[in-house]
Order: C-alpha cells, then structure tokens, then sequence
C-alpha cells in the first residue's frame, strides 16, 4: 500500500513538473514575440520629398558642385546608370515603392567617396540602414561586373602561362 501511495505521489510530482514546464515554455514564447510599435519611421516613408535626390537634381545646374559631390561629370554618371540598371533595378511591389537605380548608384557613390557609416547616410538617402547594407553591396557588385570588361582586363601572355602550367601540372601530376 506504501509503494502504491508512493508511485502515485511521484506521478503527480512529474504531472505537475510538466505542467510547471508547460507554463515557462509558454511564457517565454509570449515574451520572445514581441510586436512593433511602428513598422517604418514616418521620415523614412518621405523618400522622395527628403532625400538626396532632390539635391542631385539641383546640382546638375552646377557642373563643378555636381562632381565634387559624385565624384564624377553628369555624362559619365549617366552612363555608368544606364551601365548598371538591368543589374540593380527591381519591382515595385503592393506594400512599398522599390528603390531607384538612381538612388541606388548616387548612395553607393556617396559611400564610396566619404566612406561615411550606414548609419550616417540613413540620413541624407532617407534609406535605413539595413537596406543600405543591401543595396551598397549589391551596387557595387554591378559595377564590378560591368565595368571589369573594360579595366580589368588580363593580358594574353599571362593567358597563355597559365594554359600552359596547367598543361605541364596534368603532364607530370604536380599539385599546384
């Protein structure tokens, strides 16, 4: 009768364990969800009245101001965004309007000229953050792949060295 009490007091003791772990599961659930009190900062939903854009436009009245701020003339910028649009342009969607090309390259271009923080340029692109830890990088991979066929180019001479190595590494069974 005694193992009988015993075995049933132990029961109740692992139920009411799980039942105490049911509980801080829970609990720490609730506590780990935690809902935004705003989805988009109100300043940055004001991309096209605020941003830096606005000033480019401004400044192709000014040449001279225009390439202290890109770093570029406006023909070369031109050409480099036409360059690099099929790369970097995306969709807008239902929820939100997608970033320009323009915006992208001119952003990516200040980056690269002041090499000023993400979090710094948030407020002259109105561009969080994070999206411009995105795009910059995306950008400038653009660039890379556009602009490589005409600046990196690799002599044949060093072509043909490394077809040969190959060549005499297969013949004699050399690892690299």
């Amino acid at each position: 009768m005694e193992q009988a009490s015993c075995v049933a007091t132990m029961a109740s003791i692992d139920d009411a364990m799980v039942i105490v772990g049911w509980i801080v599961a829970t609990k720490k659930m609730k506590r780990s969800k935690r809902h935004r009190a705003i989805w988009c900062k109100d300043w940055l939903m004001k991309r096209e009245h605020s941003s830096h854009i606005n000033l480019v436009n401004e400044l192709k009245f000014a040449p001279k101001d225009w390439h202290d701020y890109l770093r570029m003339n406006e023909e070369t910028y031109l050409k480099l965004l036409s360059m690099i649009t099929p790369l970097i342009k995306n969709q807008d969607t239902v929820m939100r309007k997608a970033i320009s090309p323009h915006e992208r390259l001119t952003a990516t271009l200040r980056f690269l000229a002041t090499g000023r923080s993400y979090e710094d340029l948030k407020f002259t692109t109105i561009i969080s953050p994070q999206t411009l830890g995105v795009i910059i990088p995306e950008t400038c991979e653009a660039i890379y792949k556009v602009l490589r066929q005409y600046y990196f180019k690799v002599s044949k001479r060093f072509l043909i060295l490394k077809h040969l190595l190959t060549i005499i590494e297969a013949a004699y069974k050399c690892p690299g």
